[in-house]
């Protein structure tokens, strides 16, 4: 592994560790900034690896789910 790669490697495991940390705090803003930092890591690493933010996306997606109204439906005003 070239002195990059273990550069980028090193760097992208800290911006996983602050991204999942931030959220952990409710600081959602800094959550979206260092997973933006962590995928920009990825692609420019010559070795993308799987989101690590994966089982955070399906979760989210099962609450939108259960809280999106069906088609059609009004919502409240």
């Amino acid at each position: 592994m070239s002195h990059f790669q273990t550069a980028i490697y090193e760097e992208r495991k800290e911006a996983e560790r602050k991204a999942i940390d931030s959220l952990a705090r409710y600081k959602f803003a800094m959550f979206g900034y260092w997973a933006g930092i962590w995928v920009h890591l990825n692609r420019i690493s010559g070795d993308p690896q799987p989101s690590p933010f994966v089982s955070i996306v399906k979760e989210a997606k099962k609450i939108r789910e259960e809280h999106t109204p069906p088609a059609g439906t009004e919502l409240p005003s």
